[in-house]
């Protein structure tokens, strides 16, 4: 495994805690965990990995992510600062994969921008929201996305213009192939930027308030069903809000949550996930479809190696 690191010029860790670095605080140990120095080292250690046959997976902020408790067997690749350089050209923000999505949004507001506000309280990296096509609010990336720079899997950097990623709902071309989100383009308009600030602290009063932030949890579990119930309202007319099994709990601020109430395993969440759903259909008629990637080595199989927040996650 040690040999494919041997041009890398970025740091490096054996056997690394993924629970370190998921928003859960769950996950085993990667055999390697990669840093990259920048899209050159990036690419080397890609090809390096496809020539070894050594899988890889790239994890941005650990968000929608639940690792098994037994690792990941491969490489795990981390875009650090490295890949967090970010430039305003006019309307124009252009930023690094590994960027805090949070983090532009605020900067694009305090520029007097509008677009990306919606995303001020979605903890993913740059990479992992264009991926998966990150929203809330109304808003998503396909909205303000002009095109992405990738690495496949051959460790060649490609550009996909918008119109080429296949934006649909929680969905882009990303999640079918095995690329990293290096580099994004992005197109604002000019706003009010006094309202968007105030616009913004109210999202984030209301998610302060409303979201359990106040024990480790991945973001929503479930993807709203079709129509305008809520998946976290079927999840607490099921009965389920507050439910246990082990560390990890139904949410009682809400049931669209999963948290870590300490000492929660990858194997707890997974058994949660089953029974809430089983609930739920069986109480509301609804089959309810989790949007966490599950990844990691499940007893005997790895899965989930490729693009990561799922794809890029996060």
């Amino acid at each position: 495994m040690t040999q494919i690191t041997r041009d890398f010029r970025g740091q490096w860790m054996q056997k690394e805690p993924m629970s370190r670095h998921t928003t859960w605080k769950i996950g085993g140990p990667a055999d390697l965990f990669a840093m990259p120095a920048d899209e050159a080292d990036l690419a080397g250690l890609i090809r390096g990995c496809r020539e070894r046959e050594i899988p890889w997976m790239v994890v941005g902020s650990g968000s929608n992510l639940l690792v098994a408790d037994n690792g990941i067997r491969g490489v795990v690749i981390h875009l650090g600062r490295a890949f967090s350089d970010r430039r305003l050209d006019d309307c124009r923000l252009t930023a690094g994969g590994g960027c805090a999505l949070s983090g532009l949004a605020r900067l694009a507001v305090k520029a007097g921008l509008q677009g990306l506000e919606f995303a001020c309280g979605i903890p993913a990296s740059l990479g992992g929201a264009v991926a998966m096509n990150a929203g809330a609010h109304g808003g998503s990336m396909e909205n303000i996305v002009r095109w992405a720079d990738v690495i496949d899997d051959e460790g060649r950097i490609r550009r996909y213009q918008g119109e080429e990623m296949d934006f649909a709902y929680r969905h882009s071309r990303l999640q079918g192939e095995k690329a990293i989100v290096v580099r994004v383009g992005m197109e604002l308009r000019w706003g009010d930027q006094e309202a968007l600030e105030r616009w913004m602290e109210e999202k984030l009063t209301l998610r302060r308030k409303s979201q359990p932030l106040d024990f480790p949890n991945a973001g929503s579990v479930f993807l709203n069903p079709p129509g305008s119930l809520s998946a976290g309202r079927l999840i607490d007319e099921a009965g389920m809000k507050g439910f246990a099994i082990g560390g990890a709990q139904v949410s009682e601020r809400h049931a669209n949550f999963i948290v870590n109430r300490g000492g929660a395993t990858a194997a707890d969440v997974l058994a949660l996930i089953d029974t809430v759903r089983a609930r739920v259909l069986a109480t509301c008629g609804i089959e309810l479809k989790s949007e966490v990637r599950v990844i990691g080595d499940s007893g005997g199989q790895v899965d989930g190696w490729g693009t990561e927040d799922s794809h890029q996650r996060g």
